[in-house]
């Protein structure tokens, strides 16, 4: 079943883009279909940026700048060196062919295309076989509730550099928006052999996908089974804020605090959940929230790394 049919992966951020192109390299061609995450999308200088979108793009087509962990390789910085010198806000980093990425969709957008056709034509530009699918069409922003203040996302993760103690996230926009019509085309279709929610950070990442008004509810009565990965190994994030934003939350710094919060706001959805094996001690007690668990090396620092992970994750679906 797993050879035929299609997977479809959740993500946004670095740690998820890593899990993906291990993906990619095992899936063949378009069968792997991946949701992004776009509530990170902001308008900066004028140009329409899509953080997660870009970082998955660059990261398929092997554009990335993978030492810096965002952005591409080889990238120079003179657009942004002359627009400080005319005293412009600079806070977030754009270099002078990413800019190009921004100023192409912008041109894309005024021409009336939207974001799911702009985002297939960059992935076909560039080479990528998966089908790479915006969460939605429309704007969703996410803000971050702070002891200093609500703020929007990028904001908070970029200009603050993840400072301000976090007490609660809104999405704008969210309850208005519709899931991309590709994907519940795609869950209607019994098309899906597995859903794969990738080791990115729960709350800005992962719940703007799954709050779209009916969309974890699809998934969970879709007939493919739902894959968790862990993005905690040992009681840390291997990239980003989640462990921060968990403990200002109060909530368990661990696979299981991850595990719990995917209980809590979506009942039944996750049927596997993949851990890392240095937290394999936890695996009953995720067991006991109704998941079957599955312990594995986790954490992707090369290439290789990321092809076993996605391998387990699809010998796994083969089983299921």
């Amino acid at each position: 079943m797993v050879d035929d049919g299609q997977i479809l992966a959740l993500t946004g951020g670095v740690g998820g883009a890593k899990l993906c192109l291990g993906l990619a390299s095992l899936v063949a061609g378009d069968r792997l279909k991946i949701v992004v995450n776009t509530a990170d999308d902001f308008v900066h200088l004028g140009l329409p940026i899509s953080p997660d979108i870009d970082t998955l793009l660059y990261t398929l087509a092997g554009r990335s700048n993978t030492e810096q962990g965002w952005g591409l390789a080889d990238e120079s910085w003179h657009t942004l060196g002359a627009l400080e010198e005319l005293g412009a806000d600079t806070w977030f980093q754009l270099g002078d062919k990413d800019i190009a990425t921004h100023l192409w969709r912008g041109q894309a957008l005024a021409g009336g295309m939207d974001l799911t056709t702009i985002t297939g034509e960059l992935a076909k530009k560039w080479g990528v076989g998966a089908e790479i699918l915006p969460m939605t069409d429309q704007l969703v922003s996410t803000l971050v509730q702070t002891a200093e203040g609500e703020m929007p996302f990028q904001h908070y993760f970029v200009k603050h550099r993840c400072q301000p103690a976090v007490t609660g996230f809104s999405f704008s926009g969210l309850t208005s928006a519709q899931p991309n019509p590709r994907l519940i085309e795609l869950l209607a279709s019994s098309a899906v052999s597995a859903v794969v929610i990738c080791p990115s950070n729960p709350f800005v990442s992962v719940d703007p996908i799954l709050q779209l008004p009916g969309l974890w509810q699809a998934l969970r009565d879709c007939a493919a089974a739902v894959f968790a990965v862990s993005p905690i190994v040992a009681g840390m994030a291997i990239k980003g804020p989640t462990a921060k934003m968990m403990a200002e939350l109060e909530l368990p710094v661990t696979a299981l605090g991850v595990a719990e919060h995917y209980h809590q706001q979506y009942p039944q959805l996750i049927d596997h959940f993949i851990l890392d094996e240095s937290d394999a001690t936890l695996a009953p007690e995720i067991t006991k929230l109704g998941m079957n668990v599955s312990t594995t090396g986790t954490v992707m620092t090369t290439l290789e790394d990321k092809k076993k992970l996605a391998s387990t994750v699809l010998k796994l679906v083969e089983h299921c």
